[in-house]
């Protein structure tokens, strides 16, 4: 069961809190026509905006707007939908909707009306995840991914993947059923070659989707380093912003500071961080072990040293560490890239920070925004667990075993289902909407 109600009508104020030039009253369900009736005095023509007054029961004006009625099913929900659009006031709004809800409906939940879309099949599971990722995203990159996802783009292409696998578990079942036509239909067959296919697709979305999750999650990187070697002026000059302090006095950042800019596409957090030494001052230790608890959580670690124009070998590093050489402005060596994972800037006066950029994109694994669109966790683990599924299909196939050849292909289509939506648990689809605000 979903949490929306059965035949009721639900109503919420649309936009964000706060003053605004605009305010919308949301209603959906079957009261919505009659709720019309008695707001604006008149039947509304449906997917028609009219100007009109919004009363309340002594037919007093509440406020003056535009009043728009759609029609279920041919509406965002499904239902009758009645949007009221007047001024963005906290207080007319509240007064409009408390009018809606003297005339019968009650308080949407977080997400109830995208969740009624979904379950009256106006929308799948992708989508309406993609309409709160459209919402919460922080580079344009994000957002168009978002609105591509929300078009369908990323349903399309699991829906495809998932219509060959029903293909072929559809085909083994029934050469299974007529086993006694002494067909080897597994040695006879092109099984080999659709698994191999299916499979190809399933990688690439898989990498496609992992593109996206990226878009929608960002990466989080932190700066460490001993005191005084530029972490905090990489951190302003990257940020775009005097956000930390810097000064000649080691120690000067005692605490960590965070913020989120847009790296050609890819939402990033950076973390400035205390100087790694040891210390007696109380204050700046703390800030030491805040350092090395952002390390542990952070994507990429990015360790600032003083360039001294040497070529030795640079410290053991891994998959997720940068190591930047800054101050090429005093050691006279030329800024850049030395090696993967390896780049020469100077902070002062920018130079070498292109290479730092295409560096950290490089080990966030982001490609390009273009085209992409936007994933989640959830999505990438499903397309893993199918992906594990075939592959047991594959094997099964080299044993020559029918029955659980087909049994490998509807778990492969189970996991797909549950990105859509079509297998989803009633749990899952209660912790997706309540993420939501309310009004969508």
């Amino acid at each position: 069961m979903t949490r929306s109600g059965s035949g009721d009508t639900i109503a919420a104020v649309a936009t964000a809190p706060g003053r605004g030039g605009v305010g919308i009253v949301r209603i959906s369900g079957p009261a919505s026509a009659d709720i019309a009736q008695q707001v604006v005095g008149k039947k509304l023509t449906p997917r028609q905006a009219e100007f009109v007054d919004f009363r309340n029961a002594g037919d007093e004006t509440l406020d003056r707007g535009l009043a728009l009625y759609f029609e279920g099913p041919h509406s965002f929900t499904g239902e009758d939908i009645l949007e009221l659009q007047g001024h963005g006031g906290p207080g007319v709004l509240d007064l409009v909707l408390s009018r809606v809800l003297e005339l019968g409906a009650r308080r949407a939940n977080p997400g109830e009306f995208s969740e009624r879309a979904f379950v009256n099949g106006r929308i799948d599971l992708v989508q309406a995840e993609a309409i709160l990722d459209l919402v919460n995203s922080a580079t344009r990159q994000a957002a168009l991914g978002a609105v591509r996802s929300l078009s369908g783009a990323f349903s399309e292409q699991v829906h495809a993947l998932d219509r060959q696998v029903l293909a072929l578990r559809v085909y083994c079942e029934a050469a299974i059923d007529f086993a006694d036509e002494e067909i080897d239909f597994l040695a006879e067959s092109d099984i080999g070659d659709r698994l191999e296919a299916i499979r190809d697709g399933l990688a690439a979305l898989r990498s496609d989707a992992a593109q996206g999750a990226l878009l929608n999650d960002g990466a989080s990187v932190v700066f460490v380093g001993a005191p005084n070697v530029g972490k905090s002026s990489i951190f302003n000059r990257l940020s775009g912003d005097e956000r930390a302090i810097v000064t000649a006095i080691p120690g000067t950042t005692r605490d960590t500071l965070t913020a989120d800019f847009d790296l050609d596409g890819l939402p990033v957090r950076v973390i400035d961080t205390a100087g790694l030494r040891d210390t007696e001052d109380p204050v700046e230790a703390e800030g030491v072990d805040r350092t090395r608890r952002a390390m542990a959580q952070a994507d990429i670690v990015v360790e600032v040293v003083e360039d001294l124009c040497a070529d030795d070998a640079a410290p053991e590093r891994t998959d997720s560490t940068l190591l930047v050489r800054n101050k090429t402005d005093l050691s006279g060596c030329e800024p850049g890239r030395v090696d993967a994972g390896i780049v020469r800037v100077c902070a002062l006066t920018g130079d070498g920070f292109e290479d730092l950029v295409a560096e950290l994109k490089r080990l966030a694994g982001f490609r390009s925004g273009e085209g992409a669109f936007t994933a989640r966790q959830r999505h990438l683990d499903a397309l893993d667990a199918a992906g594990k599924a075939l592959d047991a299909a594959v094997s099964r196939l080299d044993e020559g075993e029918g029955e659980l050849l087909a049994e490998e292909l509807r778990t492969a289509h189970e996991h797909l289902g549950t990105i859509v939506g079509e297998t989803s648990t009633d749990d899952l689809l209660g912790e997706i909407f309540a993420s939501f605000c309310i009004g969508k």
